[in-house]
């Protein structure tokens, strides 16, 4: 029987957005010489984006996979090791260390780990979805809202999210139309009043009982028009066959779907690291060091693996410093322990 060989890592990254790589600059510059695994959506939800405009040093703005890449360029050259490799699983073993075992069959072991995997934004999976993603149709309102001044602007979704963005996009839009597949939303009243206020005021417009079922367009063009569903009743997707169901197409410049996120922690299950009931990692927050703890000593998490309400890039950014600082004193405090019992032997 064959034993697959391991290789041991001082610290182990696992995701390459913003915080990853934010955390893989830092722990570099600490020579912690970082392993970072780039996972299934390398670069993170910012690839998506086609001009980021609100990150600080680019007054002109900057591409999301050109600013992305510029940070892999960063690590690199401060002694991270960029790889490919989906995380499967993690597991802390009883000499301390934690084990990493990857998708393509790569396994290894750590002395400290920083969850920085993200958060994927749901889709629907309609038509022009792929085609148009970061070309008029978008996930993040705060992101991408300033660039379609003047348009109307469409909505998806019923919750605290969507009635948020909704509320941002007024700032920019002619008129933000909010498409929920029921009568009643899943929003707190707070948001359910501020969205209020504002159809009150002629800025917002909302389409009950509908969905999305096409969204119209080109690259070159962006978003010229979609295609919706209604019935009375509710949830028309699933009531296209119903005569009651009203099909119809509806002009509008930009689609922002805001229908939540997924966070990408499910190779943490069982580890002993907490969750919320979404999957969003529990970290130590508060003042001072080790914000960025989990339940579990040498795991730590950053960016939109723990922040399910801001999610923006310079956010995570932050969370990848304080992930990596709070690492490399993890790291110097076991080294101090080991240094310790090393001399205790040696007096033996």
């Amino acid at each position: 029987m064959t034993t697959e060989a391991v290789d041991h890592r001082r610290l182990i990254v696992a995701g390459t957005g913003i915080a990853g790589l934010t955390a893989a600059i830092y722990a570099g510059r600490s020579n912690n010489e970082p392993l970072v695994l780039e996972g299934d959506e390398p670069g993170g939800q910012l690839t998506l984006t086609t001009d980021v405009a609100n990150y600080p040093g680019f007054p002109d703005g900057i591409g999301g996979p050109e600013l992305v890449q510029k940070m892999k360029d960063q690590a690199e050259q401060f002694g991270a090791e960029l790889d490919h490799g989906i995380v499967e699983d993690v597991t802390k073993r009883e000499d301390g260390t934690i084990a990493v075992s990857v998708s393509n069959g790569d396994q290894y072991t750590c002395d400290a780990f920083i969850a920085a995997s993200g958060a994927s934004a749901r889709t629907l999976g309609v038509p022009g979805e792929d085609e148009l993603m970061g070309y008029g149709l978008s996930t993040c309102a705060t992101c991408d809202g300033a660039f379609f001044r003047g348009e109307d602007m469409l909505v998806v979704g019923g919750g605290d999210a969507a009635m948020e963005e909704a509320t941002f996009l007024t700032k920019f839009a002619d008129t933000v139309y909010i498409a929920h597949r029921r009568e009643e939303f899943r929003a707190e009243d707070y948001w359910i009043d501020r969205v209020r206020e504002k159809v009150d005021e002629g800025e917002i417009e909302i389409m009950r009982n509908t969905e999305l079922l096409e969204v119209h367009g080109s690259p070159e063009e962006g978003v010229s028009h979609v295609t919706l569903a209604r019935n009375e009743s509710g949830y028309p997707k699933e009531n296209l066959d119903d005569p009651e169901t009203e099909t119809f197409d509806h002009d509008v410049g930009a689609v922002f779907l805001a229908i939540g996120h997924t966070p990408n922690t499910e190779y943490l299950e069982g580890t002993g690291v907490e969750m919320d009931e979404a999957g969003y990692l529990e970290t130590a927050g508060g003042e001072g060091g080790g914000q960025t703890e989990t339940a579990v000593d040498g795991i730590f998490g950053a960016g939109d693996v723990v922040d399910y309400h801001y999610q923006q890039a310079i956010t995570a950014g932050g969370m990848g410093c304080k992930a990596a600082m709070d690492a490399d004193e993890y790291l110097e405090s076991i080294e101090d322990t080991e240094t310790v019992a090393t001399g205790a032997a040696d007096d033996d």
